[in-house]
C-alpha cells in the first residue's frame, strides 16, 4: 500500500501513523533509537506490506499491470489503490479528506527531528504540491506515476500506467474495495497486539 493507506491504517494514533509512514526510510532493524511507538508503527508497516504482498486480490490488479511493467506491477497498484481510497475517502473515514491530509502534515512538521533524512527530503514537495490530497484525482496520479518513472531513469515506464488505470477502472476499483475491506480487519488485529 502506499502514503495514504498506511496513514489511514494508523488508526490516528500520532506516534503510529509517524513510524507507519517513515518505514520504507528505514533500513532493516536500524530504529531502536526512535521513540518505542514509533518503532512500533514501523512494524505494524512491514506487517501491513508482507500481508499485501502475499495476498490474492492484489496480486490479480498486479497481475493485469505485468506484461508492461514487470516487477513495478506492485509498486503501480499500491498507487492506483491509495487514488481508489482517497476517491471513496468518505466511505472510510467521517474526517474530509483535506483536513485529514492537513493534519497530517502538520504531524510531521512536529516530528521533523526523528524523521529519516530521506523523508525530510522529500517533505517539502508533498506539502507543497499535496501529493497526498492530489491522490483522488486522476491527474494527480498521472504526476505521481511520472514522478515514479522518472526515480527509475524512465526504465519503468510506469508514467504510461495512467492509461492502464483507465482502460480497467472498473475492475481495479473492485479489487481495491474488496481486498481494503480485508486489510482494515487484518491492520486492527495487529494494531492491536502492537499496542495492547
Amino acid at each position: 500500500m502506499n502514503f495514504l493507506a498506511h496513514i489511514y491504517l494508523s488508526f490516528n494514533d500520532k506516534d503510529i501513523t509517524i513510524g507507519n509512514f517513515i518505514a520504507d526510510s528505514i533500513r532493516a532493524n536500524k530504529f531502536d533509537h526512535l521513540p518505542v511507538k514509533v518503532q512500533k508503527g514501523i512494524k505494524l508497516h512491514r506487517h501491513i506490506d508482507t500481508y499485501t504482498d502475499s495476498h490474492a486480490i492484489p496480486k490479480i490488479s498486479s497481475k493485469r499491470l505485468h506484461a508492461n511493467y514487470s516487477h513495478y506491477s506492485r509498486v503501480i497498484v499500491d498507487i492506483y489503490y491509495d487514488h481508489f481510497l482517497a476517491k471513496n475517502w468518505s466511505k472510510y473515514s467521517d474526517v474530509p479528506l483535506d483536513v485529514f491530509v492537513d493534519n497530517f502534515y502538520d504531524l510531521l512538521e512536529e516530528n521533523y527531528e526523528i524523521l529519516p533524512i530521506g523523508v525530510k527530503k522529500m517533505m517539502p514537495y508533498m506539502i507543497t504540491d499535496n501529493w497526498i490530497f492530489n491522490y483522488s484525482k486522476m491527474d494527480g496520479i498521472a504526476r505521481v506515476l511520472n514522478g515514479m518513472n522518472r526515480r527509475t531513469n524512465n526504465k519503468s515506464k510506469m508514467n504510461f500506467a495512467i492509461l492502464d488505470l483507465e482502460e480497467h477502472y472498473d475492475a481495479f476499483e473492485a479489487e481495491f474495495t474488496e481486498f481494503f475491506e480485508e486489510l482494515i480487519t487484518f491492520s486492527k488485529q495487529k494494531f492491536k497486539s502492537l499496542t495492547k
